[in-house]
């Protein structure tokens, strides 16, 4: 288990960690007691979870403030809150696209006979959701789950593509270094964003590591709104210059695909 980094000469120890993971442990039980009651006073809930009344009302009170409980006006009984419903329209919409753009993936593979990635914007990076592997990948890294940088990847241009400069500096406050292909000036980085949005796709060549080579689109919801990417990636030999036009229109077309399956309609 990964704690997160405290700036201090002195080490978190095990016992300095416990009671925040305690605390969310019964913050967790309690969402599931009152999904599964449906409502419940808080009395209830701290002898279900054996703690003192003033315990769960203190977790009861930090749920509520996140719209993750709420109190029955009525009743004094509390009950799961809107903000449940956010959580899980989020989840919902990721299991969509990733449902939605499998055959769409696995056709390009085998298309083009490279591997195809699926991500999202998570927390300042890009998560992969997807991936399909093609029939050249003989040994092909499995990035599913994992989150890459947004600058030095296509998949991550496409991402910041409709952002506005502020935006983009929050998403990428460090522009790290990966390779001397990569970008590493906001000003470098917004010139990129314009070529992406002038070409409809975005490249990466050697920017993330020596040798692979990425191309992406933009997968669009209902309101016109960029909420993935697709990008078809292979090493840099094999994608060559004259390759790349090529690939750039098979993946612009699939992902197109994917946002007309997603509800776009434009």
């Amino acid at each position: 288990m990964h704690y997160c980094r405290v700036m201090s000469n002195n080490p978190v120890t095990e016992e300095q960690v416990r009671p925040t993971v305690q605390s969310v442990d019964r913050a967790a039980a309690i969402l599931e007691i009152l999904a599964r009651n449906g409502e419940t006073g808080v009395t209830e809930l701290a002898a279900e979870l054996g703690v003192h009344k003033s315990t769960a009302f203190r977790l009861v009170a930090a749920l509520e403030q996140r719209d993750l409980v709420e109190q029955h006006a009525g009743r004094g009984k509390y009950r799961l809150g809107t903000g449940i419903l956010r959580l899980a329209g989020a989840t919902t919409s990721r299991l969509d696209l990733v449902q939605e753009s499998r055959d769409v993936s696995r056709r390009l593979a085998l298309r083009t006979g490279e591997t195809v990635n699926i991500a999202v914007l998570s927390d300042g990076a890009a998560l992969y959701m997807d991936q399909v592997a093609g029939s050249s990948a003989l040994q092909p890294h499995n990035w599913v789950g994992q989150r890459i940088p947004l600058h030095a990847t296509s998949n991550g241009k496409i991402l910041l593509s409709s952002m506005e400069r502020t935006e983009v500096a929050r998403q990428v406050p460090t522009l790290r270094s990966y390779t001397a292909n990569t970008i590493t000036t906001l000003d470098g980085l917004m010139r990129e964003l314009d070529q992406v949005r002038t070409w409809g796709h975005a490249v990466a060549i050697d920017e993330l590591e020596v040798g692979l080579t990425a191309i992406a689109a933009a997968i669009r919801n209902t309101r016109g709104e960029v909420v993935a990417s697709m990008s078809i990636s292979g090493p840099t030999f094999r994608l060559d210059a004259r390759r790349v036009p090529q690939m750039a229109d098979a993946v612009m077309g699939a992902a197109h695909e994917v946002s007309r399956r997603l509800g776009w309609s434009g």
